[in-house]
């Protein structure tokens, strides 16, 4: 067994966080030492906009470039930050069970979305947050930001803007969810395929027989299933993940659900597409054969109502 297992991750206090957690299991699964191994992505430095980045990538690519150089064993993602297309040297280790999807307004005084006042400054870096902003409050000012959540409820703090919407998730990793004042319901307010998800990837070919084991242990199957068509979604529309497109999946007794929803980027204009599937078992396999059915479902519906006119498809998939 390797002595040091060495996990690639961003730099970002949140980023940091959730890889240790994910440390400490593997840790605790194969009494190896963790090695953090901070990467600096091109998301990390650049100071413009997500839709100007093409949102794509931007956040995975060096870590992947550690990885296939030999520098870390593993690497933690945002799964929503991954790109959906599958990458030749590297494949999903686990998908650990996935924390809380939904968005969360941080607003000044414990205001929530409907009692801001008309012009009120939102702040948020996601265009499928600007796009929801618009259609549900159409007078506030959806203000274009970037950096990582203590600055962002920061801004809120100072006066700069009346509001933040961020993810629940990284807020509660962060312990930071006392300055949540509104959790929107993802069957009103979908959220970005895989978000609240991490994502460890190895190396395509097989390595060290107990850190496989352990990541077997990490991964959750009905989670690795509900983002698998969540994302593939994504895929179909050719879409990248900056894309005003919202996904919910999930598993509802013997049922495998998704809805996707697709904005054009003012928020005046929706398409939604919900369907429904029963796999055969709860198996791996199975569940995975249902989550393409749906999506390969919706995806057809909604490019048959005129998606690709909503959200064009990416140059650059």
């Amino acid at each position: 067994m390797t002595a040091v297992i060495r996990v690639g991750t961003r730099a970002s206090a949140l980023a940091m966080a959730q890889t240790r957690q994910i440390a400490e299991r593997l840790a605790k699964a194969t009494g190896a030492e963790i090695e953090l191994v901070p990467v600096t992505t091109e998301g990390d430095t650049s100071r413009a906009s997500l839709a100007s980045l093409g949102g794509t990538g931007v956040f995975a690519v060096a870590l992947r470039e550690a990885l296939i150089a030999g520098e870390c064993d593993v690497v933690v993602h945002s799964l929503k930050d991954l790109p959906t297309a599958d990458h030749p040297k590297l494949r999903l280790g686990a998908v650990p069970k996935r924390a809380d999807a939904r968005d969360a307004l941080c607003a000044r005084d414990g205001l929530t979305l409907a009692t801001l006042p008309a012009g009120a400054r939102i702040g948020t870096g996601s265009p499928r947050r600007i796009a929801q902003l618009a259609a549900a409050r159409p007078d506030v000012v959806a203000v274009d930001i970037r950096g990582n959540i203590d600055t962002r409820l920061g801004k809120v703090e100072k006066g700069e803007l009346d509001a933040v919407v961020l993810a629940a998730a990284g807020l509660g990793r962060l312990g930071r969810m006392d300055a949540v004042t509104e959790l929107f319901e993802l069957s009103d307010w979908p959220t970005a395929p895989g978000q609240g998800a991490l994502a460890i990837e190895v190396r395509r070919e097989r390595g060290d027989r107990q850190l496989e084991l352990a990541l077997e242990s990490i991964d959750h199957g009905t989670t690795r299933a509900t983002v698998l068509a969540e994302r593939l979604v994504l895929a179909g529309l050719e879409a990248g993940c900056s894309a005003p497109v919202g996904a919910t999946a999930f598993v509802d007794g013997e049922l495998l659900f998704l809805t996707a929803t697709v904005y054009s980027a003012d928020g005046t204009r929706q398409l939604t597409s919900s369907h429904a599937a029963t796999p055969d078992s709860r198996s791996a396999a199975d569940l995975a054969d249902a989550a393409r059915d749906v999506a390969e479902r919706a995806v057809a519906e909604l490019l048959g109502n005129g998606a690709a006119e909503l959200a064009p498809p990416e140059e650059s998939q």
